[in-house]
């Protein structure tokens, strides 16, 4: 447990942070996984769809320090090339 003032604030806010990034991280891997779901049923429209959902939510995460840059252009491109490969 934290002596100083400051560092008592810090915990508070930190917490705070914490559920906040978490959360947040979680809306990403749920677009995620929508696409992921609408891919493995064939359904390539609502899938372009998703993607560009899940687009939004990975490029807001790389911009707030979430994940890395290139852990998110992974992410966009692996399921970019999976959407790619439906068959419409």
């Amino acid at each position: 447990m934290p002596n100083i003032k400051q560092a008592k604030k810090r915990v508070v806010t930190q917490s705070f942070q914490r559920t906040k990034n978490h959360s947040f991280k979680t809306e990403m891997r749920s677009a995620v996984r929508k696409v992921e779901g609408l891919i493995s049923e064939d359904k390539k429209e609502e899938a372009q769809d998703a993607l560009e959902t899940a687009f939004r939510k990975i490029d807001k995460a790389v911009s707030k320090g979430l994940i890395h840059r290139n852990n998110g252009n992974r992410h966009k491109s692996r399921l970019h090339k999976k959407v790619q490969n439906l068959s419409a």
